[in-house]
């Protein structure tokens, strides 16, 4: 399933317009990006959760030439899985 598919069962299951449907989609996930790029987590019950890690610098090594390099330090969004939807797909 793709961004374009939960729009058109948005709108099939709303009875929304095309345009409608694609703002209100466009919307919760402009949400959580800006939650996101703002260090919140953000947590939908049931369903998931999403948050932000924060790894430190470390020093790493080139695979081609061997040669030692430094890591920054960086943030990576992650999601984790609700319990209830772990029993959805594990029934």
């Amino acid at each position: 399933m793709n961004k374009r598919d939960i729009i058109e069962a948005l709108r099939d299951e709303t009875g929304l317009t095309k345009e409608k449907a694609m703002v209100v989609v466009d919307m919760f996930f402009d949400t959580i990006s800006e939650a996101l790029a703002k260090d919140d987590r953000v947590e939908i019950r049931g369903l998931c959760s999403f948050y932000v890690k924060n790894y430190k610098p470390y020093s790493g090594r080139n695979p081609k030439t061997g040669e030692k390099v430094s890591i920054p330090e960086k943030k990576l969004p992650f999601f984790k899985c609700g319990k209830e939807l772990k029993e959805r797909v594990d029934y």
